[in-house]
């Protein structure tokens, strides 16, 4: 998928974003500092993380400046509501960012943290890649707490078997 165009772009991100939000909220609010293993993310260090390096990472990159990512510690968000409410509000920075850019600068080269530098619709689409990376995780990490969650795409795999001939 090559991203030439920006108004595709941001309604494509704008469904990656709610997918990866309506799992969010599946996370109960008394697991969301819990993690499968020590020194590993934890629910909340998941959901800072997206938030954050959407921002200040990807935001900052594409408009040709440096990377500000400030990590994804307790210390930016807090307890559940807040950490919601800073995924929502960088979310909503990070798209506004986004959408001042223009059909020509997605075909112009940024450059990443470790300074290589990339085509900005590649970056973009390496954004979206590690959102479903982590939006995986999560998926992950709730079935370990035997948390039900929904199908991503409207079937389960068993709904699509016993629909296959």
């Amino acid at each position: 998928m090559e991203i030439t165009r920006l108004a595709p772009f941001l309604e494509y991100l704008d469904r990656v974003h709610e997918r990866t939000r309506r799992i969010a909220l599946r996370i109960p609010p008394a697991d969301l500092e819990w993690t499968p293993q020590s020194g590993k993310f934890s629910f909340g260090d998941l959901v800072r993380h997206l938030a954050t390096i959407e921002r200040y990472m990807y935001a900052e990159t594409v408009h040709g400046r440096p990377s500000v990512y400030p990590g994804h510690g307790r210390d930016l968000a807090d307890g559940y509501e807040s950490t919601l409410d800073l995924y929502d509000r960088l979310h909503a920075e990070s798209r506004a960012l986004f959408a001042q850019l223009s059909d020509a600068r997605l075909a112009e080269k940024c450059r990443t943290p470790a300074d290589t530098p990339i085509t900005v619709g590649k970056w973009l689409r390496a954004m979206i890649e590690h959102e479903a990376h982590h939006r995986g995780q999560l998926y992950l990490m709730l079935g370990m707490r035997g948390v039900e969650t929904p199908p991503l795409y409207g079937l389960t795999s068993e709904e699509v078997r016993a629909r296959s001939r």
